[in-house]
């Protein structure tokens, strides 16, 4: 127990203010715990255990499950960021550098969200009545936001987790912190691995329309590395031609 609550340096005490604690608080609950948690569940359960695929399509659970999560880092991020930025250190030095990049990669993620384009199909018909829109359709607005907040959404899942080690080190943190830190982010990936190897990742488009090749979306190969377009019901089987 004295192992576990001594600081990481014992050279150095572990003192900091209660606007640092905060920040810290709010900072790992934001990057280190809902980023990660939407990340996953944004990949994995676009189709739920035990949906009846594809004959019950676009569940929205995971869509809401993500958005809130994810609204709620940001939220929690701008707590952060103003607790700092009362701080007289205000954030300076590398951690202050990379927490300010990590805060402008959140507000990509926020624009490209708000502006990924229209949805279409066969539920979201325009006020004429056709099915044509953005993701239906597959155009190159919706491709783009794909790879944009794909890739941005990794890249910050990286860079939050240099942060926060960064952050805990200047703060002199007690070793327990980072242990349980390093078990979450371990088990995290390990669902994550166990999940993509088991054909989890099913793709966005089929999993809100389908898998019947009418839909212009389903002629294309899928966005992103590893997604898995199940086959003739078969929610977790890998379509090796994709």
């Amino acid at each position: 127990m004295d192992w576990l609550f001594a600081s990481l340096d014992p050279s150095r005490a572990h003192e900091v203010g209660g606007l640092v604690s905060w920040h810290a608080r709010t900072m790992v609950l934001a990057w280190g715990v809902l980023s990660p948690l939407g990340i996953l569940i944004a990949r994995f359960f676009k189709v739920m255990p035990g949906q009846d695929w594809p004959r019950d399509l676009d569940r929205k659970v995971w869509w809401h499950s993500h958005l809130a999560g994810q609204i709620g880092a940001v939220c929690l991020t701008l707590v952060g960021m103003a607790l700092i930025l009362v701080h007289p250190g205000r954030g300076a030095g590398i951690h202050g550098t990379l927490g300010y990049a990590l805060i402008l990669f959140a507000a990509v993620q926020v624009v490209s969200g708000v502006f990924r384009g229209t949805k279409g199909g066969p539920t979201a018909l325009a006020p004429d009545g056709s099915p044509r829109g953005d993701h239906y359709d597959m155009t190159p607005w919706r491709l783009a936001f794909e790879w944009l907040h794909k890739s941005v959404g990794y890249s910050v899942l990286i860079l939050s987790v240099v942060v926060i080690l960064q952050g805990l080190w200047i703060a002199n943190a007690p070793r327990w912190m980072l242990l349980v830190l390093m078990i979450w982010w371990t088990l995290w990936a390990l669902v994550y691995l166990t999940l993509q190897q088991r054909g989890w990742a099913v793709d966005t488009y089929q999993a809100i329309w389908g898998p019947s090749p009418e839909h212009p979306g389903n002629r294309r190969k899928p966005q992103g590395w590893g997604m898995v377009r199940p086959r003739g019901g078969v929610r977790h089987r890998q379509d090796n031609g994709a």
